[in-house]
């Protein structure tokens, strides 16, 4: 693990608790509303518009992308809490150099240090952009 004082560990720990609190209460909520409002709203209209249905279903996409997102950080965040647990958290995955403390006070999920994400970046950056 990389070479953190007590208090860093413990201030990274509560970030990501509290990270976790709050997205699993977003999520909670998103479940509960999932958009159904909108699609209500727009639908009860009589006679229902095919213009309406369309905006509901671009709402309800919407809201299930922001929960797909949300679900995917609460994974992150329980990744970074395992490392914790195993004594690999704050190390680079590609170079194995330690990650900087102001980082993953920004990021606390992060797996790369900054020159390996730079890296991944600039290789990368084309990946998951679609064309027609």
């Amino acid at each position: 693990m990389a070479d953190f004082t007590p208090q860093q560990l413990t201030r990274i720990e509560q970030v990501l608790n509290e990270r976790y609190r709050k997205l699993i209460e977003e999520v909670r909520d998103e479940l509960e509303n999932a958009g159904e409002q909108q699609y209500v709203e727009l639908l009860g209209r009589v006679p229902p518009d095919i213009g309406d249905e369309s905006v509901a279903d671009v709402l309800a996409d919407f809201n299930a992308a922001l929960v797909d997102r949300q679900i995917h950080e609460i994974r992150d965040i329980e990744a970074a809490r395992k490392r914790l647990k195993e004594g690999a958290f704050g190390l680079c995955i590609d170079c194995g150099e330690e990650i900087a403390f102001e980082r993953l006070m920004a990021y606390p999920t992060a797996k790369r240090c900054v020159r390996c994400q730079q890296q991944r970046e600039r290789t990368f950056a084309g990946e998951g952009r679609h064309t027609l």
